[in-house]
């Protein structure tokens, strides 16, 4: 096959199929024209996240869960986001937005967008950016994000809404394991109460805090054992639904950007970075 034909199917693999990334039996797939989200993560040729349009591993970016009513400040000035959600914005815009494709190779990849995309606009102007890459043996998968603010200081959040399977086809459900030091009360309307209460038994839709750096262990018994772990101290875990299970580490609560605002500026951008380690059993 000649050069330009390599090239040619090269970029229509990486086109409307989205972003393909593989690494010893590991096998992934980015739509950067669907939120930049993983729709497919699969392991020895099993499927670890649940299909569909809403579901794979988005990024939650500018902001994660919820905000109250989908209004927020910075400073004196008050702003209303999409209220997608009623009656509170949820999980940020990028998941709507088509990224830009940065570079790609055999194992990493990365997407930008710019804050004020007019798709889903954000009141400040600053870009986004996502890498993804599996480790050169296939046994991990690392996602990073980035908010850089090119104008005037605000805030956000930024973190990842992975829907794994609850179970792999065959054998038990997942089982999930960590240890926070405190749960978020949540309140009625599904925000935190700003009260920190000793974590209850699940179900839950909740944020937890792991001021040592969230690690959550999900296992399927029989199957595969998955570790979430990241630097940052927030994550929710939401297993009310049957088909999926949620970890979704953060660098916020929910309605963060009112209760405990993390101010990005053109010297301090807001990063965060996620592994996923896996290993059979």
């Amino acid at each position: 096959m000649s050069t330009e034909n390599t090239t040619q199917s090269a970029a229509r693999e990486r086109g409307a199929d989205g972003v393909r990334l593989s690494a010893g039996d590991t096998e992934l797939t980015v739509h950067p024209d669907h939120g930049c989200r993983i729709g497919s993560l699969r392991v020895g040729g099993t499927e670890l996240l649940r299909q569909g349009d809403k579901y794979g591993c988005f990024p939650m970016v500018p902001w994660c869960g919820r905000i109250d009513h989908g209004r927020f400040r910075n400073g004196g000035e008050l702003h209303q986001m999409p209220v997608n959600s009623p009656p509170h914005a949820i999980h940020g815009t990028g998941r709507n937005l088509r990224w830009r494709t940065a570079r790609t190779g055999d194992t990493t990849a990365a997407f930008t967008y710019e804050l004020t995309d007019p798709a889903a606009p954000w009141p400040y102007p600053g870009t986004v950016t996502q890498v993804v890459e599996l480790a050169e043996d296939g046994g991990s998968l690392t996602l990073t994000m980035g908010v850089e603010a090119t104008g005037d200081s605000f805030p956000a959040q930024a973190g990842w809404h992975p829907w794994f399977l609850r179970n792999l086809g065959e054998g038990q459900d997942v089982q999930i394991d960590f240890a926070p030091e405190w749960q978020e009360e949540r309140g009625p309307d599904h925000l935190p109460t700003g009260r920190r209460i000793t974590p209850k038994p699940g179900p839950w839709d909740d944020c937890f805090g792991m001021s040592r750096g969230v690690e959550v262990t999900l296992t399927w018994p029989g199957r595969l054992e998955l570790t979430v772990s990241s630097r940052t101290e927030w994550v929710v875990v939401y297993d009310e639904q049957e088909a999926a299970v949620c970890v979704e580490p953060q660098s916020g609560p929910p309605n963060g950007l009112n209760t405990a605002p993390r101010l990005v500026t053109p010297i301090d951008p807001l990063e965060i970075s996620t592994t996923w380690s896996w290993r059979a059993l």
